[in-house]
């Protein structure tokens, strides 16, 4: 634990704010719920703190409202503005609305729709500008400035913070017996550093732990540097947190009370909502399953037994859309499915000997297509009972003379080429990139209007996934002498880009 003394747990005076704040006139003390198949499954008693049965499905409420219930009136008349793309928008809406103020928000362009309804049938005004997160909250600002409104930030403001402490005094309230570790989602902070805060006051043995997205842990590595960075990227599938960075006051709060920080993948996610679902039968977005996510992942590093684990189950506005991808993901998240390449003798029977060492494992996926006449390349999932049940299964296939190559892991496999599988192309100087074009009109054409008329699209292929973000792989041929003009290119569109011209899957399945 980063803490700087007993002195530090006295220096603010956030027990008071946390114990007086106005929350309960309008968010519920949500129950604390214990999930009796995973509890089984991890061999450790896990608790669900259900912040998503709150009126608006998640925590967000609370921070909210005690912020403008703190205003004076006369600031609260000329009404407020927030910048949001989900929650935080839903949270200030219904509080306006319980105070009798008007609330604008300003929410990016490619925000879903059903959260967009969500926040206008609450009576606030939207405001759709901008692509991204930031350029919509650039907007607010501006727009706060411009209309005199008063801007409610959604985390680094100490009426932020003590209102979603209310959780921390909830769980110690509602948990009677000795409480190991308390688990919750960071996106900016607001909500660990209530908690953590009040939490380590009232009982400092209980572990704080922080759960993040891989692809956007800002508080990770702001702890690591020892002070607050700014990513360059965040993902956004756990749109909920995709935070950039870390709120000031939410970083000095954390240095001090929060023990660990757990970095959590797109798989193990999706494992996780499904984990929830199984004991609630409620489907969590992927912010409010990441806590869940990272008392697995926790388990399975420190190999602890009979311990008590709360996860904060922050929210459930769930695209509906975005379900099929999770489904897709889940069983890979709980190493319950893997995805490998295998070469085979292109020869009568080599193929029928190949199913006959997958012998009764369920195969969930295969693609096959004859391309060159000495061998074979298969793409095939396979049904696996654990991480160490593939290694069995991988070297039982290498010891009949395959070659295999694990892609489990291998996010051009998941995302794209499972559903590509089945042609090859003979295409001069290709290059491939995998890109996350912001979701909305004309993202695609703008990107294609920049493109040189030398350059010709060779492979192209999107699939919605239900988010802000759309997930397009392309191949382009590049004239020789234009490489260094394509890529400066790429580096210009700003977008999000990996390049995947030397991936396995691209030379054993697309090439």
């Amino acid at each position: 634990m980063r803490t700087q003394g007993a002195l530090a747990f006295m220096s603010d005076n956030y027990l008071s704010r946390i114990l007086t704040s106005k929350v309960y006139d309008v968010a519920e003390e949500t129950p604390l719920d214990f999930a009796p198949a995973l509890s089984q499954r991890l061999g450790n008693d896990v608790w669900l703190k259900r912040e998503d049965s709150q009126s608006i499905f998640s925590f967000k409420i609370r921070g909210a409202y005690n912020k403008m219930a703190l205003m004076p009136r006369q600031k609260l008349a000329r009404g407020v503005i927030a910048s949001s793309a989900g929650n935080h928008a839903q949270g200030v809406a219904l509080a306006a609305r319980k105070l009798g103020c008007k609330a604008t928000i300003v929410m990016p362009k490619p925000t879903p729709e059903i959260k967009v309804r969500a926040v206008r049938e609450l009576g606030a005004r939207i405001v759709l500008e901008g692509d991204t997160y930031n350029e919509a909250f650039d907007v607010a600002l501006a727009t706060a400035k411009q209309e005199k409104l008063e801007f409610i930030p959604p985390y680094d403001d100490p009426a932020i913070i003590a209102g979603q402490g209310t959780i921390g005094f909830e769980i110690l309230k509602q948990f009677r017996s000795d409480l190991d570790a308390i688990f919750i989602p960071v996106g900016g902070g607001g909500l660990i550093a209530g908690v953590a805060t009040y939490v380590k006051q009232i009982k400092p043995e209980v572990k704080i732990i922080g759960v993040e997205p891989d692809d956007s842990d800002s508080l990770y590595q702001a702890l690591k540097a020892g002070r607050r960075v700014k990513l360059n990227h965040v993902g956004q599938f756990a749109d909920g947190v995709a935070v950039k960075q870390v709120g000031k006051e939410n970083f000095r709060l954390s240095k001090m009370y929060v023990d660990d920080v757990i970095r959590i993948n797109t798989d193990q996610m999706c494992a996780a909502i499904k984990d929830v679902f199984e004991d609630t039968r409620t489907v969590m977005e992927a912010a409010g399953a990441l806590s869940v996510a990272g008392v697995k992942r926790y388990i399975e590093t420190k190999r602890c037994r009979d311990r008590n684990f709360v996860a904060i189950a922050s929210g459930a506005n769930m695209n509906f859309d975005r379900l099929r991808h999770i489904t897709e993901r889940a069983e890979i998240g709980e190493s319950r499915e893997a995805i490998l390449a295998v070469t085979i003798p292109e020869k009568p029977g080599s193929f029928k000997r190949f199913c006959s060492l997958i012998g009764k494992s369920s195969v969930t996926e295969f693609n096959y297509r004859y391309d060159d006449p000495g061998k074979a390349h298969v793409f095939v999932g396979l049904a696996i009972s654990g991480k160490e049940a593939l290694k069995v299964t991988t070297r039982k296939f290498r010891s009949e003379g395959y070659d295999v190559v694990d892609l489990t892991d291998n996010e051009m496999a998941k995302l794209h080429a499972r559903h590509m599988v089945g042609g090859r192309a003979n295409v001069d100087n290709e290059l491939v990139y995998r890109f996350e074009f912001p979701e909305r009109p004309g993202a695609l054409l703008d990107f294609l209007s920049q493109m040189s008329s030398d350059w010709n699209i060779s492979m192209f292929h999107y699939r919605n996934h239900g988010a802000a973000q759309g997930r397009v792989l392309v191949g382009v041929q590049i004239p020789s002498g234009q490489m260094t003009n394509f890529r400066q290119f790429v580096k210009k569109t700003g977008y999000l880009h990996e390049d995947e011209s030397d991936n396995p899957v691209y030379r054993m399945f697309l090439a």
